[in-house]
């Protein structure tokens, strides 16, 4: 006498339950990661900042005094910034997310004491006539900030933010005729590749 099948249904029910739990365990995991990082850091932000620093670079170079090359890269801290704010808006405006959320409240707090302290020393070193170690600061502060800001976004932007410390950190025992390039390399070249990557990545 034939024996009868096993029922293939009642056996693979706990299986396809199982499977249905951890889907749900990994949407909920993903959700609560979006939800506690900022993910609205522009990429094509960062390479529009990128090639701004780049020309500006390169008009740098041409200047006869210090005064007037680093008046050259004050305005484009300024163009950058406007980029940066501009971009970052219109990117959290089309994933439908706010810049004044937890997660992005966070990034500004992490992200604005360092460019702060950034502006003082500058100023301090503007009326002391002593401006050698600026390029280096700057490096340094901005990958701080980044680096601080970017514990509460994407796993990509404080591994950014190092690249800066460690290019400022050398940049600062560097000849100050140095400073230029180390410039054009951090605030043009890594904000070139990484926005590139951001984009590609992360939704432009």
């Amino acid at each position: 006498m034939a024996l009868p099948e096993p029922n293939r249904s009642r056996s693979s029910g706990p299986l396809a339950l199982d499977d249905h739990a951890r889907d749900n365990l990994r949407f909920i995991r993903e959700a609560m990661e979006r939800a506690g990082s900022f993910t609205a850091v522009p990429g094509w932000g960062g390479v529009a900042m990128g090639i701004t620093a780049l020309g500006a670079a390169t008009i740098a170079s041409r200047q006869g005094s210090p005064l007037a090359w680093l008046l050259t890269w004050i305005c484009e801290a300024g163009i950058a910034i406007a980029i940066a704010a501009w971009s970052t808006y219109s990117k959290a405006h089309a994933a439908g997310t706010s810049l004044f959320s937890g997660p992005g409240r966070r990034f500004v707090y992490g992200f604005a004491p360092p460019l702060f302290v950034g502006a003082l020393l500058t100023v301090l070193q503007l009326r002391t006539g002593s401006v050698g170690a600026i390029p280096g600061e700057w490096l340094l502060l901005y990958g701080t900030g980044v680096v601080t800001g970017g514990a509460f976004s994407i796993r990509i932007v404080p591994l950014m933010g190092l690249c800066f410390m460690v290019l400022g950190t050398v940049a600062l025992f560097c000849p100050w005729s140095w400073g230029n390039i180390f410039l054009a390399a951090g605030f043009g070249g890594f904000h070139i590749i990484f926005g590139a990557v951001i984009a590609r990545k992360y939704g432009g």
